[in-house]
C-alpha cells in the first residue's frame, strides 16, 4: 500500500510540476515574442501555436489540481447552517458529480482528440490533437481525485488557511 501511495504521489507531482513548467515556458515564449516583434520586427513562426498548446495544457491541469485541492467554487452561506451529517452527504454528492464530470471528460475528450488527430496546425505541423489530448488526462485525474474523496481520502496536498479560519 505504501508503494502505491509513493507511485501516486510521484505521478501527481509530475503533473503539478508539468503545469508549473508549462506556465513558465508560456511566459518566456510570450516575452521573447513581444521583444523580438517590437525590437527586431520579427516573430518566431511557432511561438503562437506553442503558447496556445501550453496555455490549454496548463489550464486543464490546473482544473484537475483545483479539484484535488478543493478550489472549485462553493457557496457555503447556505450549507454552513446545515448539520454536519447533511454537509457530509452534500460533499459526497459533489464528489459523485465530479466523478461523472471526470468520466465525461475522459470519454468525450478522447473521442475529440482522436477526431482532431487527422489535421495539423499550420506553423508547427503538430497534430490538432495536441490541443485536446489533455482533456482525457485531466478527466482521469479528476476521476481519481473524486474517487478518493468518495472513499474519504483527503486529496489536498497544499494545506493553507481556509476562509474563516484564524
Amino acid at each position: 500500500m505504501r508503494t502505491i501511495k509513493k507511485i501516486a504521489l510521484f505521478i501527481d507531482s509530475f503533473f503539478e510540476n508539468f503545469a508549473q513548467v508549462s506556465l513558465v515556458a508560456m511566459i518566456l515564449i510570450v516575452t521573447i515574442q513581444v521583444i523580438t516583434r517590437k525590437m527586431f520586427n520579427y516573430v518566431f513562426f511557432w511561438s503562437e501555436e506553442i503558447t496556445m498548446v501550453l496555455l490549454i495544457w496548463f489550464t486543464f491541469m490546473g482544473i484537475a489540481i483545483g479539484f484535488r485541492e478543493k478550489l472549485h467554487l462553493a457557496i457555503d452561506s447556505f450549507t454552513a447552517k446545515l448539520p454536519r451529517k447533511v454537509n457530509m452527504g452534500i460533499d459526497k454528492l459533489v464528489s459523485i458529480g465530479s466523478l461523472a464530470f471526470g468520466i465525461f471528460m475522459i470519454k468525450y475528450g478522447w473521442d475529440f482528440t482522436v477526431l482532431m488527430n487527422s489535421s495539423t496546425l499550420p506553423a508547427t505541423k503538430l497534430p490538432n490533437s495536441a490541443f485536446y489530448a489533455v482533456m482525457p488526462l485531466a478527466g482521469f485525474m479528476i476521476s481519481i481525485y473524486a474517487m478518493l474523496e468518495i472513499l474519504g481520502v483527503n486529496t489536498r496536498r497544499h494545506q493553507g488557511m481556509e476562509e474563516g479560519e484564524h
